[in-house]
């Protein structure tokens, strides 16, 4: 089986929200499309508690998108943003949920952020997303959403440790940053994975 893992598809990441990715809502109507050729479709949703500490109000005289060292990981500080119950943290209203079988929660725990779908940035804690998708028998992942240099990115790469084949789905993605993005594709294409376009999506299903 393949599925089609629609990552963080929210209020907060689009123009207007509070962490805008460019042009963020525009690869809504792209991704409904997408659902269509798949059986099994997943959504990831960041769902933060309130002064997580990825955020930069948690920290006295820091501003968003300085860096710093939490816990020994290196951490971007963003502003405040998907918190729990909010309306930005909602998955954003034009997106079709309809065949989206089951969403995965991520940084929820205050003290560590969380990208990829599959785990916080530590490796303390998965969020069986790996183990669902075994169970449901998948074998390649076809991924999307926002933003494509962070929570796309990372997402894709454990898909890849977790040894599903993996495909970025590139015009249903975008970046926060596009050179952040270039090294992002050029990391999942060494490890294995492949960048492809939603025209070619046919020729991998």
């Amino acid at each position: 089986m393949h599925a089609l893992i629609l990552v963080d598809i929210q209020n907060d990441f689009v123009p207007g929200g509070a962490l805008a990715v460019p042009a963020g809502n525009e690869i809504i109507p792209l991704v409904n499309g997408l659902q269509n050729s798949f059986d099994l479709v997943i959504a990831t949703q960041d769902w933060h508690p309130k002064h997580h500490k990825s955020f930069a109000s948690t920290h006295n005289n820091k501003r968003p998108f300085e860096k710093i060292i939490l816990h020994g990981l290196d951490q971007v500080l963003w502003p405040d943003h998907c918190v729990q119950g909010t309306d930005g943290a909602q998955l954003h209203s034009n997106l079709n949920t309809n065949k989206v079988e089951a969403i995965f929660r991520k940084g929820m725990d205050p003290e560590i952020d969380s990208y990829s779908g599959f785990y916080d940035n530590g490796y303390k804690k998965n969020t069986g997303l790996a183990g669902y998708l075994r169970e449901r028998k998948v074998q390649k992942v076809f991924v999307c959403g926002l933003a494509g240099d962070y929570c796309v990115f990372y997402t894709a790469k454990d898909a890849l440790k977790e040894n599903f084949e993996t495909y970025i789905i590139e015009d249903a993605t975008r970046p926060i940053d596009e050179d952040g993005f270039l090294k992002a594709k050029d990391e999942i294409l060494t490890s294995g994975g492949q960048i492809i376009s939603s025209k070619n999506l046919h020729r991998y299903l």
